[in-house]
């Protein structure tokens, strides 16, 4: 690896350069501090040492609470009372808890809690390092929840290797995964959607939700239980089983990741768990996030630091994830959250409104997921664009894998929403999507879960609007409808092939899902009409749905037959405002748009010079197009006719139906059928 500080690719950099350099230093001795004769992967193991474990023939229980003054283990074992031989000792100065047990006082599935005293108070609590909580189903009280099967899972696949290839992700939701109005399962999900996301191409499926939270409604973002997979979708086994399975289809599986606040929540959460409103948290102002109803940790804070860090750890170890993407990023390293700031210069990046004890939180997080799992990829869901956070600590970056381009929907809500499509700019289209830090990959895509949340509208709805309830038969026309799919399709072509690193998608939007994200709630008297997705609208013939389904996995293969997107370079060789043509190449392969919503050109010049074979078509029948492309025909570059010569430029004269994008594939040895 080139080990080159990354701010040496932007010399806009070059006032900060000192201001990078003495953050790195500062995560460089903060590693040196906690990892003193260890490394940061032996640092990370609370998990190993806090909670309830099997200890031979006893369980031993730890918790760290320094505020409180006793702590008492209690259950329907204790007839959920304090008793005194339940009581755990405090074991030294650092706050540190213990309790031995005998193997039959406990057995599986048993449901506990901690009864926590402090100065002035008591409280109910769920032990911080829980690794199975449940809701009681009359009550809606959680419970932690003993979690000892006679025989662990065992794995099919030990030591998952994927594919060395970008990652073409499928972002999922568990719950919301089934067609039923319910709460979907592991195991459905696993039975019958991870079969579609085979199908479909995709090589990297994320999950949301998993970290045990209290409000189905909050999509999984309000956390309370970080070491607890939510067990509303199943068991820990039945999440164990999902990833084994898509690891033997060499599909990689990452875990959406919140580390960047937590739920407020007091007897479910972290909030007061000893009494003291610090012992995770900030005390002050900074304790509560504005935007989010939420609690902002310390970062801080060293024993904050081991929690999280072990975190990491602990989904790596115990679900074999394969990385995650860091939720609220920009949320975590900027004292007023990110909250009306617009970033339009540098020195936003280092005027001292950065929490830079979060920046060495991510910094390390980086260094022990990589350490620990070098296959395992890390994403960060960062707006603000802030230099190096995506590039190699080896290179003065804070370790991220990828960021997620999350300007890329944005803008195309807004083309979309506000300006016509025979006004779009092809300038601007091709900067918009193909621009990003020089040292830095990133994810692209159209929408995510986030776009079609109640309130909001997917790209598809926006285009089609009532159209979708009514005229999406295959026997029904519709300008109306016709438009959409076209643009559907085209705008889902030039993101996946302008990313620069990788792509996602949300489920069910590659086939149009026609309704929003809804969870249950008090506003729509917890109901589960839209908190689901309906694939029989995709697998049914007669619907329109089939033919954007069907086009999603053509052009997802792009990628799994000639891995596309491992070329990083898009070189745009031809835009024309006026006529709403654009033409790129990546690699072996040539894109051209045709955006013009009226207007066909017949022999239109694209500057390239090659043999082309079509391997992609938007306008394919088989994708509801109308067919008006040769898909078996050899295209030659030419000599423009008024200047045959051997010097004049070569020109692709091509047939270039309105609303239509093509790929072709350079094919530069000549074969003997092509004579």
């Amino acid at each position: 690896m080139n080990a080159e500080s990354f701010y040496k690719s932007d010399p806009w950099l070059n006032p900060f350069i000192n201001a990078i350099d003495s953050r790195i230093a500062r995560c460089l001795e903060k590693e040196k501090q906690l990892t003193v004769n260890s490394t940061i992967s032996d640092f990370a193991m609370g998990h190993f040492y806090y909670g309830l474990h099997r200890d031979g023939d006893n369980w031993i229980f730890r918790e760290w609470a320094p505020n409180a003054t006793a702590i008492f283990l209690t259950g329907p074992f204790t007839d959920w009372k304090e008793r005194d031989d339940y009581k755990m000792k405090r074991i030294n100065g650092a706050g540190d808890w213990e309790l031995k047990l005998s193997f039959d006082a406990l057995k599986h599935e048993d449901l506990y809690k901690l009864s926590v005293r402090w100065k002035g108070g008591k409280g109910e609590r769920i032990p911080s390092y829980v690794n199975r909580v449940i809701q009681d189903e009359q009550t809606k009280i959680f419970s932690a929840q003993v979690w000892q099967p006679p025989t662990g899972y065992r794995w099919n696949v030990e030591n998952f290797e994927p594919v060395n290839t970008l990652p073409v992700i499928y972002e999922a939701h568990i719950g919301m995964s089934t067609a039923e109005e319910k709460t979907g399962t592991y195991r459905e999900f696993t039975e019958s959607v991870l079969p579609r996301i085979i199908k479909a191409g995709y090589n990297t499926i994320q999950l949301m939700a998993i970290q045990e939270h209290p409000f189905y409604g909050s999509f999984g973002y309000h956390v309370s239980n970080f070491f607890a997979a939510s067990s509303r979708f199943g068991t820990p086994e039945d999440l164990k089983e999902l990833i084994d399975t898509a690891h033997q289809s060499g599909i990689r599986v990452i875990m959406d990741l919140v580390h960047s606040h937590s739920v407020k929540n007091i007897n479910e959460g972290l909030g007061l768990f000893d009494g003291s409103p610090e012992q995770y948290f900030h005390a002050n102002e900074r304790r509560y996030h504005v935007a989010w109803d939420s609690l902002c940790f310390d970062y801080g804070k060293d024993k904050v630091i081991h929690f999280l860090l072990s975190n990491c750890r602990y989904w790596l170890e115990e679900y074999k994830f394969d990385g995650f993407r860091f939720d609220g990023i920009t949320s975590m390293i900027y004292f007023d959250h990110g909250l009306g700031t617009n970033f339009t210069s540098y020195e936003q990046y280092y005027n001292g409104n950065q929490d830079l004890d979060a920046i060495v939180y991510l910094w390390l997080a980086n260094k022990l997921i990589h350490t620990f799992s070098p296959h395992a990829i890390t994403i960060a869901e960062e707006m603000s664009g802030m230099p190096g956070l995506a590039a190699p600590v080896e290179q003065k970056g804070c370790g991220f894998d990828y960021r997620l381009s999350m300007g890329v929907p944005d803008f195309w809500i807004k083309l979309v929403k506000e300006t016509p499509d025979e006004n779009w700019d092809m300038g601007q289209l091709i900067y918009e999507l193909a621009q990003h830090r020089p040292e830095e990959k990133i994810i692209s895509y159209c929408e995510s879960h986030d776009q079609a949340l109640v309130g909001d509208k997917t790209l598809i709805f926006r285009m089609l609007d009532s159209e979708m309830y009514t005229g999406m038969g295959k026997w029904h026309n519709s300008i109306i409808v016709d438009r959409g799919i076209a643009l559907h399709k085209m705008i889902r072509l030039i993101t996946f092939s302008t990313s620069g690193g990788g792509y996602l998608n949300f489920m069910g939007n590659e086939f149009g899902h026609p309704e929003w994200i809804d969870f249950p709630r008090e506003g729509n008297n917890w109901s589960y009409k839209y908190a689901l997705r309906q694939w029989q609208l995709a697998d049914n013939k007669d619907l329109k749905y089939s033919y954007l389904g069907e086009f999603d996995r053509m052009m997802i293969n792009l990628h799994r037959n000639f891995r596309i997107l491992d070329n990083p370079n898009v070189d745009r060789i031809y835009d024309n405002n006026h006529d709403k043509v654009l033409a790129y190449t990546r690699g072996d392969f040539l894109f051209v748009f045709n955006f013009n919503p009226v207007t066909s050109f017949t022999d239109y010049g694209i500057p390239v010079k090659g043999r082309f074979r079509v391997v992609l078509d938007t306008d394919d029948e088989a994708f509801g197009g109308f067919n008006r492309i040769k898909r078996d025909s050899l295209y030659l570059s030419l000599h423009k006719a008024d200047r045959n010569t051997l010097s004049a430029p070569l020109y692709l004269y091509l047939y270039l139906p309105a609303r239509t994008g093509l790929v072709f594939k350079n094919e530069p040895v000549m074969r003997a059928n092509d004579i």
